[in-house]
């Protein structure tokens, strides 16, 4: 698999580096002492309060250097991707941060972490240092597991051990704030992938129907696979799962973390569905949603619980700064704006048609029904959503149909322009807008139907720039129209959009829309995607009307 590497043994190295690159004014800087030992600390710390050091493989970014920062981690130890780092790193971050007020050790419950951090401790105590160590299994995939795995809400443990540090506590009582911490959690990740390691090719065991339920951060297997689902139901699933592990009046803090592989986009979907699901009537403050404990490119997400009590609520709002660390927010529910009154047009009493109803619905439907592949195609030249411009129009028309002057030829098509420039989006949506505006006003003067479309066509080639041969729908829609304004015959507009349509596979280049900016060699052989969509719309019009 194709990575952006030097090469796979200076993979955590490179990444180190670059991340400090970019972290000016942060007070970050790194141990002089690689390739072996990889350890970000403050540059500022003065060992005059207690020292937190955590860490671990890598593969988690923004964790674990991402939180080093004040009220936050003195020190973090980055082992090789999903490996724990050594003893000696462990060690050299201790005694490079560990002044008379001791260091604390926050550690993920794996086994490599537990071992080489736990004999990193010993060393540094027989050098007569005060470390002590506290580890976070907040995984709950696996009921009464004797050894849950620590995840996501380590992160949550830093800071509020880090604002006990900040605050000059002793090294017991930051203990007891972490041990506190981490015994208030409660984790659960799901993901539709598995990750994929730079430079090796990603094991595929994740179904695409199917989804991964509690699966740890290294990629390892699940609890459980489950049926893929909505985004509603599958956030749900977890949520349902968190919860059951709170106590009827815990109120909390939700972590909404990204595994890596989820756009900001749908990490969006993921927080709204947290807002519908029963256990937003618990969430006092909210971290997220973004990544923050990551497993390389996972596309997944975890949710943590954090249990509030007065010192736990104080001490997640207290002031942090880090590179990755977000303060937690309040959570609440949407507020909602009036939004200003649009005119939609004059306003025409409903009417019925029956051809013009037969051609609307069998247009709108077909329309939807190959929304999937058009956009499959304007993913290769375009960026991939005309079919869903398309079928979002034909939405809009379907649902207001019984509201339509179907009757009235001049306001049923000034109606559909109307609707789509409130509706659809994009390029396409406004200029679909412009051409059923114009047809409209084209067809009260004339009450032609060839002789409005003919009107539409020519104001939005006015405004939208493309002509026959520009490689756009117009290849199609041009032709198509002519051909029914000669004869009267959808057979023939057919035939004329299908010709039209297949002329643009051999058009090198593109003279507007989205297309204008791809290679020639992309389009070679690729027909235009809003041609194609015009061309099996009438395709489809003509077969229903052959009837």
């Amino acid at each position: 698999m194709k990575s952006f590497m030097n090469g796979r043994d200076a993979v955590v190295t490179d990444a180190i580096d670059g991340f400090l690159a970019g972290a000016g004014g942060l007070k970050l800087a790194r141990l002089d002492a690689y390739p072996d030992i990889k350890v970000v600390l403050r540059s500022d710390w003065d060992r005059a309060r207690v020292a937190l050091v955590s860490g671990g493989g890598s593969g988690h970014e923004p964790a674990h250097a991402g939180f080093v920062g004040e009220g936050l981690l003195t020190a973090a130890v980055c082992g090789e991707v999903f490996a724990s780092p050594s003893v000696d790193a462990v060690l050299s971050a201790i005694l490079a941060v560990t002044g008379e007020p001791g260091c604390l050790l926050i550690v993920k419950n794996y086994t490599g972490d537990r071992l080489n951090f736990g004999l990193a401790a010993e060393r540094a105590r027989v050098l007569g240092l005060a470390v002590e160590m506290v580890v976070v299994g907040d995984d709950v995939a696996i009921p009464d597991a004797a050894q849950p795995r620590g995840i996501a809400g380590t992160l949550l443990v830093h800071k509020l051990a880090g604002a006990a540090a900040a605050s000059g506590a002793s090294l017991s009582e930051v203990k007891a704030r972490a041990e506190d911490a981490a015994a208030n959690l409660r984790s659960l990740g799901l993901s539709l992938t598995t990750c994929a390691v730079p430079g090796a090719e990603r094991e595929e065991r994740i179904p695409a129907d199917k989804a991964e339920l509690g699966l740890g951060i290294h990629g390892e297997p699940g609890r459980e696979t489950i049926a893929f689902e909505e985004a509603d139901r599958l956030v749900a699933r977890v949520a349902e799962q968190i919860e059951a592990r709170l106590s009827a009046e815990d109120r909390i803090a939700l972590m909404v973390n990204s595994l890596g592989g989820v756009s900001p986009l749908e990490m969006a979907i993921v927080m709204g569905a947290v807002a519908r699901a029963p256990i937003a009537g618990r969430i006092d403050l909210v971290v997220g949603p973004e990544p923050l404990m990551t497993s390389l490119d996972m596309r997944g997400f975890s949710l943590t619980a954090l249990t509030l009590d007065e010192a736990r609520r104080t001490a997640l709002s207290a002031p942090a700064t880090s590179a990755a660390w977000r303060p937690a927010r309040p959570f609440e529910a949407t507020r909602l704006v009036d939004a200003p009154a649009i005119d939609d047009g004059p306003d025409s009493a409903p009417s019925d048609d029956p051809v013009v109803r037969k051609a609307l619905t069998v247009g709108t439907a077909r329309l939807k029904e190959i929304a999937d592949e058009i956009d499959a195609l304007d993913a290769k030249v375009g960026d991939g959503d005309a079919g869903g411009t398309f079928a979002a129009a034909a939405s809009a028309v379907e649902s207001r149909i019984d509201r339509l002057p179907m009757a009235d030829g001049s306001a049923l098509l000034g109606a559909i322009g109307h609707m789509l420039s409130r509706v659809a989006g994009g390029s396409s949506g406004v200029l679909l807008a412009t051409f059923f505006t114009a047809a409209g006003a084209a067809f009260k003067n004339d009450p032609s139907w060839a002789g409005a479309f003919r009107e539409g066509l020519a104001r939005m080639t006015r405004y939208g720039g493309a002509t026959v041969g520009d490689r756009t729908m117009i290849d199609a829609l041009d032709p198509a129209i002519e051909a029914f304004a000669r004869t009267g015959s959808l057979r023939d507009a057919a035939v004329a959009a299908r010709k039209g349509a297949d002329s643009t596979k051999a058009m090198a280049t593109a003279k507007a829309g989205r297309s204008a900016y791809v290679p020639s060699a992309a389009l070679s052989g690729v027909p235009d995607p809003g041609a194609e969509a015009v061309a099996r719309l009438i395709e489809r019009l003509a077969e229903a009307f052959a009837d």
